[in-house]
Order: C-alpha cells, then sequence, then structure tokens
C-alpha cells in the first residue's frame, strides 16, 4: 500500500486504523494483514518502531531500552516471534546481580554467599529481625513495608527492597499498597529463600532450572542478535510488504473522531501535513490519558482519564575503554549514594551490540518524572552524573570513559496511585458502551504494567475480536503475573486453536494481579 502522505494525499480509507507502532500496535497490524485486512499505523517517532521495546542507535552502539529479554509461556507468542525474525535469534547466558554497599549478591539468592557477604553480625541481625517479625508481626498491614517487613524482617527489608522499589516507582514504600508486595513477591519467604540457596550452594538440587520452587529464574534466553528493534523493524516491514499496510512516521494523533456509524475519523500531524484516515475500527496503544483528550466527541470521563500519571525513564549510556566490565545483564543497584537505578551490560546481551571489541558499552537506568531535575538535565550533565556514579560504585575508571549518549523513554511506566483504578474504569466502561470499534491495547494503551509478551497478548485477542465481528475475549484480563514473568519453560502451554480459548490463551488471561497503588488516606 502507497504512503498517501508521499503523495500529497490528504486522506485514506483502511479497515484498520492503529495509534502506535510498539509490540502491541504492531503486532496487531502484523496479523490484521495477515487476514487481508488494509491497515495504517501512525507513529510520533520519526525514527524508531518498538515504543519502549526499540533499539537506538548511536555511532555504531545499540542500545536496549529497559533490557528485553525474549521469553513467553505462551507458546502462541513464541510462535510469532519466530515467524517475524526466524533466523536471528541468538541464545544468551542469564546474569543479574543485586549491588549492595560495594558487594554483589546472586539473584536468586545463594546463601553462602549471601552469609559471607553479610557478614556474621549483620547476618545475625537480619534473621533476629525477621524472627521478632514473625513472633510479633505488624497486625494493620497496610503498606507495601508493611507486608515486606512481616516476610523478611525490617532489616532485610531496607537492604533488598526499600532502596530500588522507591527509585523505580517514585513513591515511598510506606504509602505503597500491601496487594502490590504480596502478588509481586507472591509465595516468596526467607526461609524457603535461604533453605532453596542452600540447596543449591551445596549442590543437592536435582529439579530443572536449578531447582528453584519459587519464581524460578532462566538461566539462559533468546534476543536478536541487535536488539529488540529488530523484531519491530521485521514486524514493520513486513506488514508493508503485504501491500495492505503502511507505518507513517513521525506522525502523532490529533483527533480521533466517531463518523456517526461505527467507523472512525483519524487526523495525525504529519512532517509536511496532516493526514486523514478513515477507518471501520480503530486500535489504540497511546497513553489513555492522551487518546482521552483527543476522543471527539470528548468522553465524560475524560475528566477520571486527565487524573492517569505516568513515570519516565531514562538511559545514560557510557562507552568505556574496556574489554568488559562486568558479566551481568543487568544489575540492580541498592545503593541510596546514587540515583541510578540499574545498569546495563549491552554486550552481556549481544556482543553485536557493541562494535568495538576493546570497548565497553553500559547503560544507566535513571527512573524519573519528565520536567523534573533528572529528566530536565543537558545531556552533558546527565553522562557527567552518570560517570560519577559509576565511579562512586566501583565500576568504572571515570578515566576511561571515552563518549556518551542519553535516551530519554517518556511515559514508561503508568503510575498506580489511589484514583488510578477507579479512572481508568470510568473510561474503559464507557468506550466499551458507546465505541464498541474502538480497542485498547498495550501498556500504556491499557495503563496496564505489562510485559512486551503480554501487550501482544493484548493485541492478538483484539485482532481476534475484530475478524469474529464481536468481543470473543476480555482482552483486559491480559496482565503480568509474579510466577507468570520468566517462570517455567517458554512455550511452556500448548497452542491455540484458532479461535477458541485453550490453554495457551489462559496462561495470559489467568495471570491477572492488582498492581501497587497509593494507600488511601484514612479518614
Amino acid at each position: 500500500m502507497e504512503n498517501p502522505a508521499s503523495k500529497g494525499h490528504a486522506a485514506v480509507d483502511v479497515d484498520v486504523a492503529i495509534i502506535g507502532a510498539g509490540p502491541a500496535g504492531l503486532t496487531a497490524g502484523y496479523l490484521l494483514t495477515k487476514q487481508g485486512k488494509s491497515v495504517a499505523i501512525i507513529e510520533k517517532d520519526a525514527t524508531y518502531v518498538g515504543g519502549i521495546s526499540r533499539t537506538v542507535k548511536h555511532e555504531g552502539y545499540r542500545f536496549d531500552i529497559g533490557g528485553h529479554r525474549f521469553f513467553s509461556k505462551s507458546q502462541q507468542v513464541v510462535d510469532l516471534w519466530n515467524e517475524i525474525l526466524p533466523d536471528d535469534f541468538i541464545q544468551r547466558p542469564r546474569m543479574s546481580r543485586i549491588y549492595y554497599e560495594g558487594k554483589f549478591y546472586s539473584y536468586p539468592l545463594r546463601a553462602f554467599e549471601a552469609l559471607w557477604n553479610l557478614g556474621i553480625l549483620r547476618s545475625t541481625v537480619c534473621m533476629a529481625s525477621y524472627l521478632r517479625y514473625k513472633l510479633f508481626p505488624i497486625k494493620d498491614v497496610k503498606s507495601f513495608e508493611d507486608w515486606t517487613t512481616n516476610q523478611f524482617g525490617k532489616k532485610l527489608y531496607s537492604i533488598f527492597f526499600k532502596t530500588y522499589t522507591e527509585k523505580v516507582w517514585g513513591m515511598p514504600c510506606n504509602e505503597m499498597s500491601a496487594d502490590w508486595a504480596a502478588q509481586r513477591i507472591k509465595g516468596l519467604s526467607l526461609w524457603n529463600a535461604v533453605t532453596d540457596g542452600l540447596k543449591r550452594s551445596l549442590g543437592l538440587n536435582k529439579k530443572p532450572n536449578d531447582g528453584q520452587e519459587v519464581k524460578t529464574l532462566l538461566e539462559t534466553f533468546r534476543y536478536p542478535r541487535l536488539g529488540p528493534g529488530m523484531m519491530w523493524d521485521a514486524a514493520r516491514d513486513k506488514i508493508i510488504a503485504t501491500g495492505k499496510g503502511q507505518v507513517l512516521m513521525g506522525h502523532a494523533l490529533k483527533q480521533l473522531a466517531s463518523d456517526g456509524n461505527g467507523g472512525w475519523s483519524m487526523t495525525a500531524d504529519g512532517p509536511e501535513r496532516e493526514i486523514q484516515i478513515r477507518a471501520k475500527h480503530a486500535i489504540s496503544s497511546a497513553p489513555m490519558r492522551e487518546l482521552a483528550a483527543r476522543l471527539h466527541p470528548l468522553p465524560e470521563s475524560s475528566i477520571q482519564a486527565k487524573g492517569l500519571k505516568y513515570r519516565d525513564f531514562l538511559t545514560v549510556a557510557l562507552m568505556v575503554k574496556s574489554e568488559d566490565l562486568f558479566p551481568d545483564n543487568w544489575i540492580y543497584i541498592h545503593d541510596d549514594r546514587v540515583q541510578v537505578g540499574r545498569v546495563q551490560n549491552f554486550r552481556s546481551w549481544s556482543p553485536e551490540m557493541v562494535p568495538d571489541e576493546d570497548m565497553a558499552c553500559v547503560g544507566l537506568e535513571y527512573f524519573c518524572f519528565e520536567g523534573d531535575g533528572l529528566w530536565s538535565s543537558s545531556d552533558q550533565d546527565l553522562v557527567e552524573q552518570a560517570t560519577r556514579e559509576m565511579e562512586i560504585l566501583g565500576l568504572c575508571d571515570p578515566a576511561r570513559v571515552i563518549s556518551g549518549a542519553v535516551v530519554r523513554q517518556e511515559k514508561a511506566y503508568p503510575v498506580y496511585d489511589d484514583e488510578y483504578e477507579a479512572n481508568v474504569e470510568a473510561l474503559r466502561v464507557e468506550l466499551e458502551q458507546k465505541h464498541p470499534t474502538l480497542h485498547l491495547v498495550g501498556r500504556n494503551g491499557m495503563h496496564r504494567y505489562n510485559n512486551q509478551d503480554h501487550a501482544m497478548m493484548t493485541a492478538m485477542l483484539t485482532v481476534e475480536n475484530i475478524i469474529a465481528g464481536e468481543r470473543l475475549y476480555d482482552t483486559w484480563c491480559v496482565n503480568e503475573d509474579a510466577e507468570y514473568h520468566e517462570a517455567g519453560d517458554e512455550g511452556d502451554d500448548k497452542a491455540i486453536g484458532a479461535r477458541e480459548v485453550s490453554k495457551d490463551q489462559a496462561a495470559a488471561l489467568q495471570s491477572v494481579r492488582d498492581v501497587p497503588e497509593r494507600i488511601k488516606k484514612s479518614a
């Protein structure tokens, strides 16, 4: 299908208009064009598709924005990855550690290592704190801090949970809901962690994947050799190659208007002119707050949608004169001396991400709010800060830092305050009742903390609904679950039939949990 903007046309007619060329939008476009439907996808980024799963290029270096392991228990998702990118996956060793007070702790826990790193005195204090809260737990459990303290004791909570969690979410742990902890750390206890770590340290486990009972983590994972953006570049190219689809880069949503007959007229601002897209269905992966503000007629729930908030994110990549700095894919930084929350090692994701064998490339990840001090800092100041923090952590000699680059990602995480659930529900209910041909997908499109495969599944089920001409599936049941994420074997569930609910879709549909929220203040 020709790009109408390149021909100077003002409008185009398609079966489905799609807002956003991230994993959800491109998955929907790919599957729809396979079914013979015509689609037009608008993407406000002028260069990259993939959203937060894009791969940014800088002077031959490639940066993964957030780190994306290609793992799913859904065989349907795995099959789709293989179909889109059949020859470019590599198998990579998985290694993640926690950094605390200059020492590294394996993740998951290894008992002897943890005891050695903490020292006899601190280990004793941790165990005493654990026993104290087991004997005399906090009775009125309201917060993440209360729940985690009861499970692990105050001392271990402060070491392994407080600092990193507050960096990520931008709110104090004593204001986050206990439900978030109960489901994020579901089934894990200190006793089980220590005994399991002791068995693994002694080589006593005979079970698959090192025998860990709870939240089993992969020892290896698959990864596109040039980063996750390689997957979404391929999806875009395949959509265009069908002749049924087009991806309009640098086009931001201006208005999405109901045509009064169940269809849609979408207007997008482009680099040269506006373009109008008329379609029978519309799929949106745009942030709910932005979509509601651009809908016509304006939904009654637009006031609630305006109250939705987002956590932003930036990566500072440092090019360092060194063969490599550490073997990890990433390191979680539990250290309040620095603002960085996590450090990626791009070569450990794929050697092809770093073009020079004599150079290392690391990405320091900062969680922030758009417009705050971090977000508004100049690139030079951020590179200097990242260099200082690497020195503070003892991870890098600043004299060996050759250059740096900054990548900003707005609206990386939906914020879950005490009003978010009611706000999302109000908009969702109104749109489903008034506009059954408008479909919300993906992380920001549904204001849910979905992983890449969950975002794809919302798009897959949406396509099934569009093809069937009715809502066969409730896509709002798809979400991330602590035990679903990187647990068990890849493609553990069987492939689904064409349009019937089976174990594969149930894996996503049943992986439902509440998300973190601020505690409601008592009267």
